[in-house]
């Protein structure tokens, strides 16, 4: 004879089987794919790997809460060599070959902008990070950009450079603009030149580079040559090491320098100038200053850079990780938002909600970008050392600019030589 069981562990054997059932029913379920070029190779794939790892960890957590709409989320991506012109056959691949749900972009204006066509001809809905002004003459309603430069990007860019200086007594009178003959600088480029006009100043050096610029000794001198007040330089890492390192090699002497060298805030260039950077004053958008601590944000640099050492990137993670996070964590709110994978549904959703993220409340305004810049102006101080947790300390990096987020106050001249 069998004994009989008792009800409740009958009970309790039917309730076990039926989560494992439904478990194994949404692991059935097929994936939400989102897929994506970076930049693993080339001039940007230091930063491109740190945003890499950064949406493998929102990819982890969405899956740890049970993905969206009850659906795992699977990231399908592609070196995009931090070169444009592989950008569009990636897309077309992502699109017609893996026909991934939806797309992002990659790392940089560069790269965001050849993929806007292949966005707009399939009709996707295209999320951008760190693209500056890329649909300013696409006016494509299904974009939107992870870039705190809001709906006037290409002023508002180089707007708190000029604010700074302007605001020194005596006002500054002359200007030495330098660009990366690329998209990106070219965007920053028109900012500058409208605000420059717009303030009385005079333009005395205005040319470009071609990327791969060896030496930028040459170029400082001529720019020194101009006695300028400010120098603005427009650059993407390769350029701004260069130009950084031929500055203080040649004793540039100006009263400000800096404005929109791009990679002066990944941790391995500061490791590399350590003091070297005082004076600079440049763009960044986020660091962790006590006036940006938004919620959720340093549980984010936890996970990030306990994850940092064996990936092999930036050790810090605070000029692209939280970025590379937040423009997903927009993307899965908007599809759980809108209940669907339908492209017009959640573009419609994007536009028309705010959004809690890493990097702080986020809505979308005019051309997709966001409806209120958030550029920060910060200038390197009092540094001695190349040692890390030196650098990691936000008291040598002050945010002069928006007065909201304000830490310290600007120091002038520039002078190359004495750093």
């Amino acid at each position: 004879m069998t004994r009989k069981r008792p009800a409740w562990l009958l009970t309790l054997a039917f309730i076990f089987g039926l989560v494992a059932s439904t478990g194994a029913h949404a692991q059935d379920k097929q994936p939400i794919t989102i897929g994506f070029g970076m930049g693993l190779t080339g001039g940007l794939a230091a930063a491109g790997k740190s945003a890499l790892l950064a949406m493998q960890i929102w990819q982890d957590d969405v899956n740890a809460k049970g993905g969206l709409l009850g659906r795992p989320v699977k990231l399908i991506y592609y070196d995009d060599q931090s070169t444009p012109s592989t950008v569009p056959p990636l897309y077309t691949k992502l699109i017609d070959v893996d026909k991934v749900d939806f797309i992002v972009s990659g790392y940089g204006t560069n790269l965001v902008a050849p993929a806007m066509p292949i966005a707009m001809n399939h009709d996707r809905l295209f999320l951008g990070l760190f693209g500056l002004a890329v649909n300013s003459e696409f006016h494509y309603p299904k974009y939107f950009s992870m870039l705190p430069a809001g709906p006037d990007p290409k002023h508002a860019f180089c707007e708190p450079f000029f604010k700074v200086a302007m605001a020194a007594d005596p006002k500054p009178k002359t200007l030495a603009l330098l660009a990366e003959d690329s998209e990106f600088p070219k965007n920053a480029s028109e900012g500058v030149r409208d605000i420059a006009k717009q303030d009385g100043i005079n333009i005395v050096y205005d040319k470009t580079y071609p990327p791969g610029t060896p030496d930028f000794t040459p170029i400082v001198h001529a720019i020194q040559a101009t006695n300028p007040d400010m120098v603005f330089v427009a650059s993407y890492p390769p350029g701004s090491v260069g130009m950084l390192r031929a500055a203080t090699e040649s004793g540039l002497k100006t009263r400000f320098f800096g404005g929109g060298m791009v990679g002066l805030q990944y941790t391995s260039v500061k490791q590399q100038f350590g003091p070297k950077l005082n004076g600079v004053v440049n763009y960044d958008w986020w660091i962790p200053a006590p006036t940006m601590q938004f919620p959720g944000i340093l549980d984010f640099l936890k996970q990030y850079q306990a994850k940092a050492a064996e990936a092999g990137v930036d050790p810090l993670g605070w000029y692209l990780p939280p970025f590379a996070y937040a423009y997903l964590q927009v993307l899965g709110e908007a599809i759980e938002g809108a209940k669907s994978t339908d492209q017009t549904k959640v573009a419609d959703y994007i536009r028309s909600n705010s959004f809690k993220t890493v990097v702080g409340d986020i809505t979308f305004g005019q051309d997709g970008e966001w409806s209120k810049p958030r550029v920060l102006e910060v200038q390197w101080q009092g540094i001695k050392s190349n040692n890390l947790d030196e650098l990691k300390d936000t008291k040598f990096e002050a945010i002069l600019d928006p007065s909201e987020y304000k830490t310290g106050t600007v120091t002038e001249p520039y002078n190359g030589s004495s750093q």
